[in-house]
């Protein structure tokens, strides 16, 4: 499992990171967990505050979170009844 996490995490902060060139990691780090709006110590910064940043970094803001989204029903009543087992996917 943190294989995954792991791979997931370095495939999403190689392109952005080469975006900006001229910082070091622990630069961008920074600036990433800032932009997040992260204000604690850098050491307490967790994967998946990195993780779902990056995925919706240069997203626009009422983008839904990835993992939400799949879940996402327009229609409460449909939501309703879906999770009442009602009606099956």
């Amino acid at each position: 499992m943190k294989n995954h996490r792991l791979n997931e995490l370095i495939s999403l902060l190689q392109p952005e990171w080469q975006k900006e060139p001229d910082l070091n990691l622990m630069q961008f780090l920074q600036k990433l967990a800032s932009e997040s709006g992260f204000t604690g110590p850098l050491g307490d910064l967790t994967d998946d505050i990195l993780i779902y940043h990056l995925k919706m970094r240069g997203v626009d803001k009422s983008e839904q979170i990835p993992g939400i989204k799949k879940d996402y029903e327009e229609d409460f009543k449909t939501a309703l009844l879906r999770a009442r087992g009602v009606i099956k996917d």
